[in-house]
């Protein structure tokens, strides 16, 4: 009996560690926050976005964490919407959402990013309370064929490749998106890498668009690499061009090597809360 209390107390000294490895700030003054008190703010919005480093763990954990607060506040009204899956993946996902097919199989047919068991728990909790899961990135295929060919080279798609993607031609962002990108890029590199870019940024602004259009009173909770979501550029950028009346959210989960090297300015103006997270 004492080995059983003292390994009941151990697993929940880890948990209780594990939770405090990181901190959440509402952006401005950098004043911290409750995860129950970031999702009641989030809830009036209409899209909320979070992104990520995606090898962050600790990024992961406050993911999950807010899915959940949000979703004492939504109830049903919730949607996950994912960078890690692609569009034509979204039927094997909804196979599995349902119960037709086991995990396993939904992994190799979705084509599951390999840190999959990184998402999985979101994915688990809008399984157990049946909320709708958006498979909302482009295929990789079609990203790299505008990355060597160009945009146009969507253009002699069939109709069935075509039904995965945004509307033909899609926007290719200029202004502070363009510059923060070839800013990261040193420069280097050919426009079609940019447009590829773009491409994923407006396929994941369409699905989000297009589910919102038949789900208006869902709130979508959108997960993606920070980059297509900080400063509001990119995807969000994308998303509120197609549609601006659209409340739009963010949330950014900084690694803290990351955040020290930034001034508080620059991290309050990144998103409207700024995530500051530790390794385990």
């Amino acid at each position: 009996m004492r080995k059983i209390f003292i390994l009941v107390l151990a697993v929940l000294a880890s948990q209780l560690s594990f939770a405090q490895k990181f901190t959440a700030y509402r952006s401005g003054i950098m004043q911290p926050v409750s995860v129950a008190d970031m999702a009641a703010e989030l809830s009036t919005a209409h899209v909320v976005f979070v992104g990520e480093e995606h090898n962050d763990s600790m990024a992961h954990v406050l993911q999950h964490e807010l899915f959940k607060a949000l979703h004492q506040v939504k109830g049903n009204q919730l949607a996950l919407s994912m960078e890690m899956f692609e569009t034509d993946c979204q039927t094997p996902l909804n196979d599995y959402l349902q119960g037709f097919i086991t995990e396993a199989q939904m992994i190799k047919d979705a084509r599951a990013w390999g840190n999959y068991q990184d998402y999985r728990p979101l994915v688990e909790y809008a399984k157990e309370q049946s909320l709708a899961v958006i498979a909302a990135n482009a295929p990789r295929r079609y990203v790299n064929l505008v990355a060597r060919r160009g945009m146009q080279s969507l253009d002699s798609l069939s109709k069935e490749a075509k039904q995965w993607l945004p509307q033909l031609p899609y926007d290719t962002l200029d202004g502070a998106y363009a510059k923060k990108f070839w800013d990261l890029m040193a420069g280097h590199g050919r426009p079609s890498i940019y447009h590829s870019q773009n491409l994923w940024d407006a396929s994941m602004s369409y699905s989000i668009h297009q589910y919102r259009k038949k789900h208006k009173k869902d709130l979508v909770y959108h997960l993606c690499g920070r980059f297509h979501s900080d400063d509001k550029l990119g995807t969000i950028e994308q998303l509120q061009r197609r549609n601006k009346k659209l409340v739009i959210k963010n949330v950014t989960c900084v690694p803290k090597p990351i955040a020290d090297a930034m001034t508080k300015e620059a991290l309050a103006a990144i998103a409207d809360f700024v995530v500051i997270t530790e390794k385990e």
